[in-house]
């Protein structure tokens, strides 16, 4: 993540919750922006697929925007990729538990 000196002050005043935040909604924006450039694409492109205006698009590529999770998801099928990967088998793990015996009467 580029960085300038007033940006560093910025975060060593805010919480660790609201700095990554901000943290991952600029790796969110540069992931798109990654994806964008592998298939030779633009910001315009995106937002015609999206039938979002070019500003709106280029907003959320801020890196400041508070994407949600179904825009984010409207974005990764529109480009055919995962944005956004979780690994969705570490909560089924989590929460396993051994199935009860019912007791004999």
């Amino acid at each position: 993540m580029k960085t300038n000196r007033l940006m560093d002050e910025i975060r060593s005043t805010i919480s660790p919750e609201m700095k990554m935040q901000m943290e991952m909604s600029v790796a969110i924006a540069n992931r798109i922006y990654e994806i964008l450039e592998s298939k030779g694409m633009t910001q315009k492109d995106l937002a015609r697929l999206l039938g979002k205006t070019e500003t709106e698009v280029s907003r959320w590529l801020s890196g400041t925007h508070n994407l949600t999770l179904a825009t984010i998801c409207k974005i990764s099928a529109a480009l055919g990729e995962d944005v956004v990967k979780v690994p969705l088998h570490s909560y089924h793990t989590a929460y396993e538990f051994e199935p009860m015996i019912a007791a004999e009467p």
